[in-house]
C-alpha cells in the first residue's frame, strides 16, 4: 500500500489532463494494491463477513488508482473488479459452469473500473475522499440498474450486515451505508498518502506537510464510524402493532443441484410433512401455535391452479396447522404468461390472494440474448436445456393481510432491489417475508449472502424479516439485524419465533432513492467538473499556442 501511494504524492506536478501521471517502477505495487483491494472486499462478504476489511480494501483500491489517467485508472478498477467478484460469485460455478462464471464477473467489474476513473479524476480536489465515496456510490447504483434491470449483489453495504455501519442503513438506505464505507477507505488513504509524504525529506525546496493537512482526512476517516455509532440507538425494535408467533418451513428437497426441478412432486410433499409434523408438535404442547406460516419459493413447482392433487396436498397441510400460510409456487397456464408466484393460502378459504414476484432474474426465469445463450451454454453445458416460455413480471408490490400481520412478500432475487422493498414496505407490510430457493447453488456461501441482505434490509426498513428456503439458510432476523434463528442447509426443519410487527416507516424508507440520488449526483458532478476543467485547460493552452506563434 505504501509504494502505491507514494507512487502519487501531493507534491508531484500535475499534467495537463488532470493528476499526476504515475512513475514506471510503481506499476507492479499499484497493481498489487488493486488486486488486494478487490480480495479483501470479497472478504467481508460471507462466508468470512469480515465487515472491518471493506475500509482497507478501498483504501488500498484508493492507493491503486490516485494520480492515474483514466485508461490506466479503468484497468486498474477492472482488475480490483475480478479479484472482488471472482471469488464472490463463485456460487454461479455451481450449475452452470466456469465459463458464465467469469463472464459475469468481468462484466461487473467493468463498474469497478468505472469508479476507478472517477476516484481517479477527484483525486486532487479538495475534499476528494467525500467525492470518491460519492463517486463509488454513483458507480454502484449505475451496476443496480443496468444491464438486464442491473446486478446489484456485491454492493459494499451487504458485506455490512454483522458490522459497525449497519445502524446507517436506517437513515439513507444501502446507498448510505456504503457512501460510508467507502469515505472510511479513502479518507485513510488519503492520511496514510499525506503522512508519507511529510516523512519524504525536503528537496529542491518544496514544502513539507504540516499537521494541519492531516486534519481534513483524519476527520473524513473518522466521522462515518462515529456517525454509525451515533445512530445505532435510533434503529427501532419495539412491537408497535404487537407480536405474532411465525413458522418457517424448511422442506428440504430430494436432491443437490439441478435436477430438484424433476422431482417437484417430493418437494412438495417435503414441505407438507414437514407442516404436519410442526402441527403434532403443536398439538403435543412441545411448540406454540403458529399465527402465520411461510414457505419458500417454489415449494410446490406444480401450479395448484391446474393440479388438483397439488391442491389437495396443500390445503391438507394448512388445515392440519391451522394458520394462514404463504405458499411459494408456479402459475403455469397451458396458454399465456407463466408467474413465480407466492400464494396467501388460508385454513378455511383455501387461496385468497397472490402476488407474483416483480423482478425478474436475467439468465434463470428470463433469457435475454436466448440466442447467444442458446448456442453458448450448447458448448459449455449441454446438458442444461433453454425453456421456451419465460416468467413475466407482476406489477403490484405483495402485502397479505395474515391475521394481525400484514406480510410484505419480497422473493431471494428481489430482496437485493432496493425500490422493490422499500415500496413493500410503504404499502404496508409490518413485517417482510423473504421465501426463497438456493438448492440449485449446493452448499457455497450464496445463502449466507443472501440472509446478510435480508439483515440490511431490516434495520434499512425496521422490519422483522422472515426468510424461509426450500434447503436452507431459512432464518429469523429481528428488526435490529440480528438473526434470532436459523437452520443448516439441505436439513428439513422449522423455526418457530415470535416477533414484533412495526408500522411506523424509518427515515430511509421515507426518503426512499432519494439519498442514492444525492449522493450519487455529487460524485459524478464532482467527476464532471474535473474533465470540464481539464478540456478548459487544453482550449486555453491551444489559444495561448496560437498567439504566440502568431506574433512577429
Amino acid at each position: 500500500m505504501s509504494s502505491a501511494i507514494i507512487a502519487a504524492s501531493p507534491n508531484e506536478p500535475a499534467d495537463q489532463d488532470g493528476p499526476p501521471a504515475p512513475r514506471g517502477r510503481h506499476t507492479v505495487s499499484r497493481l498489487l494494491a488493486a488486486s488486494a483491494g478487490g480480495a479483501l472486499l470479497s472478504l467481508s462478504f460471507a462466508p468470512f463477513s469480515w465487515w472491518w476489511m471493506a475500509p482497507i480494501a478501498l483504501a488500498l483500491f484508493s492507493a491503486a488508482v490516485y494520480g492515474r489517467r483514466a485508461r490506466a485508472a479503468f484497468g486498474l478498477g477492472f482488475l480490483a473488479g475480478l479479484t472482488f467478484f471472482l471469488p464472490l460469485l463463485t456460487w454461479t460455478n455451481e450449475y452452470v459452469g466456469a465459463v458464465p462464471w467469469v463472464v459475469l464477473a468481468m462484466l461487473e467489474a467493468s463498474f469497478f473500473g468505472l469508479a476507478a476513473v472517477m476516484v481517479a479524476l477527484v483525486g486532487r480536489l479538495p475534499a476528494a475522499p467525500i467525492w470518491a465515496a460519492a463517486a463509488w456510490v454513483a458507480a454502484e447504483a449505475l451496476r443496480g440498474a443496468v444491464p438486464f434491470r442491473g446486478f446489484p449483489l456485491g454492493s459494499v453495504a451487504f458485506g455490512q450486515a454483522d458490522g459497525l455501519f449497519l445502524s446507517l442503513a436506517s437513515l439513507g438506505g444501502v446507498a448510505l451505508v456504503g457512501f460510508a464505507v467507502a469515505l472510511c477507505g479513502f479518507g485513510l488513504a488519503d492520511l496514510a498518502r499525506r503522512v508519507l509524504a511529510a516523512r519524504r525529506p525536503v528537496v529542491d525546496g518544496s514544502a513539507t506537510i504540516g499537521p494541519r493537512a492531516l486534519a481534513m482526512p483524519a476527520v473524513l476517516t473518522v466521522v462515518p464510524a462515529l456517525a454509525a455509532l451515533a445512530a445505532s440507538p435510533a434503529v427501532g425494535t419495539d412491537a408497535q402493532e404487537g407480536t405474532v408467533t411465525a413458522a418457517l418451513i424448511q422442506g428440504n428437497v430430494p436432491q443437490l443441484g439441478l435436477e430438484f426441478n424433476a422431482q417437484r412432486r417430493a418437494v412438495l410433499d417435503n414441505h407438507a410433512e414437514r407442516t404436519r409434523e410442526l402441527a403434532a408438535d403443536v398439538a403435543a404442547g412441545r411448540e406454540p401455535q403458529p399465527d402465520i406460516v411461510i414457505w419458500p419459493e417454489n415449494a410446490s413447482d406444480i401450479d395448484p391452479f391446474r393440479n388438483a392433487d397439488a391442491d389437495a396436498v396443500i390445503d391438507s397441510a394448512v388445515r392440519a396447522i391451522d394458520a394462514p400460510t404463504m405458499i411459494g409456487t408456479l402459475e403455469t397456464p397451458e396458454q399465456g404468461d407463466i408467474h413465480n408466484t407466492v400464494v396467501h393460502w388460508d385454513p378455511a378459504d383455501g387461496p385468497v390472494d397472490i402476488y407474483r414476484k416483480r423482478e425478474i432474474q436475467p439468465f434463470g426465469e428470463r433469457i435475454p440474448l436466448r440466442g447467444l445463450v442458446s448456442a453458448v451454454m450448447g458448448v459449455v453445458n449441454p446438458s442444461i436445456r433453454i425453456p421456451d416460455r419465460e416468467y413475466q413480471p407482476g406489477d403490484t408490490p405483495g402485502v397479505f393481510a395474515m391475521g394481525r400481520a400484514d406480510v410484505g412478500v419480497v422473493t431471494c432475487w428481489e430482496v437485493a432491489f432496493d425500490h422493490r422493498v422499500n415500496d413493500t414496505v410503504l404499502a404496508g407490510a409490518t413485517v417482510l417475508a423473504v421465501p426463497s430457493n438456493y438448492a440449485t447453488f449446493g452448499l457455497t456461501a450464496m445463502s449466507e449472502q443472501q440472509l446478510a441482505i435480508s439483515q440490511v434490509r431490516a434495520v434499512e426498513h425496521g422490519r422483522a424479516v422472515l426468510v424461509a428456503a426450500t434447503s436452507g439458510i431459512s432464518a429469523v432476523v429481528s428488526p435490529s439485524g440480528t438473526v434470532v434463528s436459523s437452520t443448516d442447509l439441505f436439513t428439513a426443519d422449522a423455526l418457530v419465533a415470535e416477533i414484533p410487527l412495526r408500522s411506523t416507516t424509518t427515515l430511509a424508507t421515507r426518503l426512499g432513492a432519494g439519498p442514492e440520488w444525492i449522493i450519487s449526483a455529487l460524485g459524478v458532478a464532482a467527476a464532471g467538473w474535473v474533465v470540464i476543467g481539464g478540456v478548459r485547460r487544453r482550449r486555453l493552452d491551444r489559444s495561448s499556442a496560437v498567439r504566440e506563434a502568431a506574433q512577429p
